[in-house]
């Protein structure tokens, strides 16, 4: 049986950047693009096809046909991953955080990863927590045969050498690039790809938990490890714009996203990049970026 291979699903690769003109940045003499990521596929749009696609050719290399993977109820995630199995030939499992969901209706991303063929299955949340526990795989193990783990949110070190080529398509053509940040593969990624004078920053999506460096800090150093031995790249986060956490909004930030849309005609993702595009154009606000200087927004999905 031939392996599959990503390749085949002509991915838009390097993706588009696009130059707006957008006042905020504009007043202070700062170029405003965006990285088109949302247009790399349609199915596999973004960091998700970066992500996955080194983990795809991994498992096909290996034999393996079934992929099992973690996410919360409207996880983009999930959603890639089942398009990923039914665009190339594997099985797909996803451990969905909350068990209480079992018993209720599909919501709309759920349903689509079931109409992909992705066989669902919910846990509590106190074992989701413990989800990369020996036992707990054990049990999944057990549940459904031999699979590869792919981490939540697909950032794991292939994910970050993956993400690699992300900074390279951006090398020479922007001073600072930024990228919204779940779980931090794309972050580690894009800076180690990026060019020596070039500096990445990171919008953190989630709620750092405490008044100390926040916890993506830790983790893009580790994969950064993982991947590559050691720090790549000039890297940063500014962990001010989650906006409450994980999927939470505030009047200030669908104010902002209603306002970008209607400037621009480009229908923004309300948890990853609304997020993004508002924490950089505060940024410029407070004057963070110097005059002549070009800005680069990686858009990681699409509504």
């Amino acid at each position: 049986m031939p392996r599959p291979d990503p390749a085949v699903l002509r991915p838009r690769l390097p993706s588009p950047l696009q130059e707006i003109e957008d006042d905020p940045f504009a007043r202070r003499g700062v170029r405003l693009l965006l990285k088109r990521d949302d247009l790399i596929h349609p199915d596999l749009p973004g960091n998700k096809w970066r992500k996955l696609a080194p983990n795809l050719r991994a498992a096909a290399a290996a034999g393996e046909r079934a992929l099992l993977t973690f996410g919360g109820a409207y996880s983009n995630h999930l959603r890639a991953t089942a398009a990923a199995g039914r665009l190339l030939g594997f099985a797909t499992i996803g451990v969905v955080r909350g068990d209480e969901l079992a018993a209720a209706p599909l919501n709309p991303s759920l349903a689509r990863c079931a109409a992909d063929g992705m066989r669902l299955h919910f846990i509590d949340r106190s074992r989701y927590r413990r989800k990369t526990d020996p036992d707990v795989l054990a049990g999944l193990h057990d549940r459904f045969g031999a699979f590869r783990v792919i981490p939540e949110g697909g950032s794991n070190s292939l994910a970050a050498e993956g993400c690699t080529e992300l900074g390279r398509e951006l090398r020479g053509a922007a001073d600072t690039v930024a990228v919204a940040c779940g779980t931090g593969g794309t972050l580690a990624g894009l800076a180690a790809g990026l060019g020596p004078d070039q500096q990445a920053v990171g919008i953190p999506v989630l709620r750092g938990g405490g008044d100390g460096p926040h916890f993506l800090q830790e983790t893009v150093e580790e994969l950064q490890r993982a991947a590559f031995g050691g720090p790549r790249g000039d890297w940063r986060l500014d962990d001010r714009f989650h906006c409450g956490g994980y999927a939470r909004s505030t009047p200030a930030l669908t104010a902002f996203a209603d306002a970008f849309e209607d400037r621009h005609g480009l229908p923004l993702e309300r948890t990853y990049v609304a997020k993004l595009l508002y924490g950089l154009t505060t940024l410029a606000e407070e004057g963070a970026f110097a005059p002549g200087s070009r800005v680069a927004a990686v858009i990681t999905g699409m509504p």
